[in-house]
């Protein structure tokens, strides 16, 4: 994220036209607001912001782990938590500055890449859909599924692009967070997934 970042910043946004276009969209989004409009981009931006995501992750973890699910349990936390890893350390090495346009919110100008919530939404939300997704065998419910892991990152995006929050290519480098950090998880859960049935396999007599 980083690299993409400073290729970014740096290369493709020097490319004439591209920084003005990256500007206009947002531009665009601020001159058409309207109140009801606004209410709803407070909802997209909050269900992926600081305060509703970290009770998602309590509730399901409370759950997973009266439940013995260990890794349930693990998955959930490490997916939002590779994201936030990433999105802290890519913001602070890859400053950029917020669009030019009245922002919604207070908070800091120089954050704008990557969009944290658009990357939140999908390590969380899409992880979570993930894992019923793998659960069941109705294929209606996956369906709906996988339309839910499609529409909630778009609708998120779109509130934070709508709130004056980021630019496009912030809100597409979110997703790129999003998305590698569910990659890194459902790798490590295979892993370790695979490690224990072949620890299983053995019998607690066979020599290692």
């Amino acid at each position: 994220m980083v690299a993409l970042g400073l290729a970014l910043t740096k290369i493709v946004l020097e490319i004439d036209g591209v920084s003005d276009w990256d500007e206009s969209v947002s531009d665009w989004l601020a001159q058409h607001r309207t109140p009801n409009l606004e209410h709803l981009s407070w909802v997209g931006s909050t269900l992926a912001g600081g305060l509703v995501i970290p009770c998602v992750i309590a509730f399901f973890l409370a759950v997973f782990l009266a439940l013995r699910r260990w890794r349930l349990a693990a998955f959930v936390l490490f997916a939002v938590a590779i994201e936030s890893g990433g999105y802290r350390a890519t913001s602070l090495i890859v400053p950029r500055e917020r669009p030019n346009v009245p922002r919604l919110e207070s908070l800091p100008v120089d954050a704008s890449y990557p969009s944290g919530h658009t990357a939140a939404s999908i390590a969380l939300y899409g992880g979570l859909l993930l894992l019923l997704i793998s659960r069941i065998r109705n294929t209606t419910l996956t369906l709906l599924a996988w339309a839910c892991i499609l529409a909630v990152p778009l609708f998120v995006g779109w509130a934070r692009m709508y709130r004056g929050m980021h630019h496009v290519t912030d809100t597409a480098a979110g997703v790129l967070l999003g998305i590698g950090a569910l990659v890194v998880v459902v790798c490590a859960a295979r892993a370790d997934g695979a490690t224990s049935e072949r620890r299983d396999s053995r019998g607690p007599g066979t020599a290692r």
